[in-house]
């Protein structure tokens, strides 16, 4: 994805696999290589790789031999990394401060320092590191892949009509397509016939990559015509229905996108509270409350950047008080969800800055509760990513949390379920609620948090229905 832009004439045809993270900027979302979300850094996994792979420096061979010398060597050279030193990433993360993190694990000289103090926007980003920033153009058809359970698949569908919306040909703008699996990131070939992602078992998901791989460059390396340009544009699997579907444009032309909004008595904290959703806007109600105290933060439990990826039963989650939860009345029909995940909350504070968080669920009739999507949101970003604005205490204010995109379907007997809170560690770094940088600080503040629900502070989800 980073050549893409260089046009280079060599580049005859590409398939990018959950490479969607360079968008970077071009989207608006700020993501850079996903190791943000809505402001928020990616925690966990970040100070993983960054500790294993993301290393400034590495043994070369000496300059000036040929390929063939080079060849001779490799078996008395190899520069690869063998042996790590033994690292406890549990307790690493929660080490403070962060911009320490890497030299309390001993790690290698690396670009953490820059990666966690760099403002967003900041031409560093695509200077130095090859995010795109939205001046981009493309000469390179290509077949975009992710999965639901991808930290990317967000933006691997906005490149796809990136990538498409700045062809510099018509050949290059009509072959861009699309292939998202149900499985975690990378993870293709972990579809078969009995597949997992996580906990949940979602049926038979194979796919033909190989066999798509291979025509797809036979058409454009040999100039084979085995009408591989004929297959569908975007190609998905919904969880749920345990199928593959396919559409010729993202987002579904039929899409319905239709707002359910939060409605309680004040007593939406867990799932034993009185919090639902419903089509039915609200009207006179009292605001949820809970406290977020950085010290003892809401665990991760699946999602796209947990170890292992997935789906897994929120049951530990929803009896904390300080996770409002949300959900609809048993389903009498089926609904599916198809395409990209809203929610807009109007939201308040005792703190200055704070974040809020999100995640969508799908209710078994055994009452297992498995995670769809999630989101986090940086409330000091809610005008604008490059512009940072402190709360004051008790103003309502709006945010919107993007839920990356999903195809689910909540069949008959199910509940679709919306969870809240201000935490999801160690999948995202905590904030620490003062206002101030958040890496180089090691106190916290306990913050006490507020959802609004009314007729003037209408929070709600919208949820892309697909109707057939």
């Amino acid at each position: 994805m980073v050549q893409a832009p260089l046009m280079h004439p060599g580049l005859a045809a590409m398939i990018p696999q959950a490479a969607g993270g360079v968008i970077g900027a071009a989207n608006g979302r700020y993501n850079y290589w996903a190791g943000f979300k809505g402001g928020v850094l990616d925690h966990a996994s970040s100070i993983s790789w960054y500790f294993r792979a993301a290393h400034k420096y590495s043994y070369k061979p000496p300059p000036g031999l040929t390929d063939e010398e080079i060849l001779n060597i490799r078996e008395f050279f190899n520069p690869a990394v063998t042996v790590l030193p033994d690292v406890d990433f549990e307790k690493l993360n929660w080490y403070l401060p962060l911009i320490d993190v890497m030299n309390e694990a001993g790690a290698p000289p690396n670009d953490w320092v820059d990666l966690i103090t760099t403002d967003f926007g900041d031409p560093w980003w695509h200077d130095v590191m090859g995010f795109y920033d939205g001046d981009e153009k493309f000469n390179a058809p290509a077949i975009h892949m992710s999965s639901w359970y991808d930290f990317s698949v967000e933006e691997t569908l906005f490149a796809s009509n990136y990538f498409s919306d700045n062809a510099v040909t018509k050949s290059v703008a009509e072959n861009q397509f699309v292939i998202i699996a149900p499985t975690g990131h990378c993870d293709f070939d972990g579809a078969d016939e009995n597949t997992q992602v996580g906990d949940l078992n979602i049926g038979d998901a194979r796919f033909d990559y190989f066999g798509t791989y291979l025509r797809w460059f036979d058409y454009w390396l040999k100039g084979q015509n085995n009408s591989v340009t004929d297959m569908p544009k975007v190609q998905y699997y919904t969880i749920g229905k345990n199928e593959w579907q396919s559409a010729d444009a993202w987002p579904l032309p039929e899409t319905k996108f239709t707002k359910y909004y939060l409605h309680s008595s004040g007593n939406a904290n867990s799932r034993y509270g009185d919090g639902n959703l419903s089509q039915k806007p609200p009207k006179i109600e009292i605001s949820d409350k809970y406290i977020y105290d950085p010290g003892n933060p809401v665990p991760t439990i699946g999602g796209s950047r947990s170890e292992p990826a997935g789906a897994f039963d929120q049951a530990e989650i929803e009896i904390r008080n300080d996770v409002l939860v949300y959900s609809t009345p048993v389903l009498k029909e089926g609904i599916e969800i198809t395409g990209p995940i809203t929610l807009i909350l109007f939201v308040s504070s005792s703190a200055k800055d704070t974040d809020f968080t999100a995640k969508l669920v799908d209710v078994y009739p055994d009452g297992k509760a498995y995670n769809i999507q999630d989101a986090i949101f940086r409330s000091r970003y809610r005008e604008g990513f490059t512009k940072k604005v402190w709360m004051e205490k008790d103003k309502v204010y709006k945010v919107q949390l993007n839920l990356n995109a999903a195809s689910n379907y909540f069949a008959s007997g199910h509940v679709i379920r919306l969870q809240i809170s201000s935490s999801n560690f160690p999948m995202y770094e905590r904030n620490l609620n003062t206002g101030g940088n958040n890496y180089d600080e090691t106190e916290w503040i306990i913050a006490e948090n507020t959802i609004h629900h009314s007729k003037e502070n209408p929070s709600h989800l919208i949820l892309p229905i697909i109707e057939k």
